[in-house]
């Protein structure tokens, strides 16, 4: 585990990891809460774990569903520069074994964009309770590869991704022509249900085990 300053590394290394996940924390998070409240609900003894830091406790200042001024531009595209360089560590530590980019509110929102960016993609997107940032109207970027495997969740009154923005990210994402399993989930505070933990656990075995992720765990 490195210091609260940066980045942290969980889990077991070569050649017992047999698969990585990079795990993205939220608006005012931190990846010790990502410890706390995910991590220590999956059942994944055979992935490693990395969970970058926003340096600021956020990735950018806006919210995601408001329309994407040149600061929230500029401060996204610094986020994606900081995501960027923990999957390419998680890469350059674990090579060929499978790696999932996982994410919770903000951070799922800066998983979405980072695949819809066209940067080397992940063989597995999980994103709990995100959107795309910004609106239609900003000519938002889906240069996703096609055929990701993509698990994406919403609330049907959660405060912060409405409804109408956790549709419009399953619709981007489907125009990419990503794989997508979205679920949402009806009264479901702001948070990662054990639903979706369970779904989680079952990708990330599969991936251990070396098989595409059947994203066939119940709701």
């Amino acid at each position: 585990m490195t210091g609260l300053s940066g980045p942290m590394r969980l889990g077991p290394r070569a050649p017992a990891a047999r698969a990585v996940c990079v795990l993205v924390h939220g608006r005012g998070q931190s990846p010790e809460e990502m410890q706390s409240h995910v991590l220590a609900r999956l059942t994944a003894p055979a992935v490693a774990f990395m969970l970058p830091r926003a340096p600021e406790g956020a990735w950018w200042t806006a919210r995601a569903v408001d329309p994407l001024t040149s600061i929230t531009r500029a401060e996204l595209a610094t986020a994606l520069d900081h995501l960027a360089a923990a999957m390419a560590a998680a890469r350059g530590e674990l090579p060929g074994v499978p790696l999932v980019l996982a994410g919770f509110s903000q951070g799922a929102c800066l998983a979405i964009e980072y695949l819809s960016a066209g940067l080397p993609a992940p063989d597995v997107l999980v994103a709990f309770t995100g959107c795309r940032v910004g609106v239609e109207a900003d000519n938002r970027r889906e240069a996703a590869p096609a055929g990701v495997p993509v698990y994406l969740t919403g609330g049907d009154a959660d405060p912060w991704i409405p409804l109408s923005a956790f549709t419009d990210a399953a619709q981007s994402l489907g125009r990419q022509r990503a794989n997508v399993r979205a679920d949402l989930f009806p009264g479901r505070p702001h948070e990662v249900s054990a639903a979706e933990i369970a779904m989680l656990s079952s990708i990330l075995g599969d991936c251990a085990a070396g098989r595409s992720p059947r994203m066939e765990a119940p709701r």
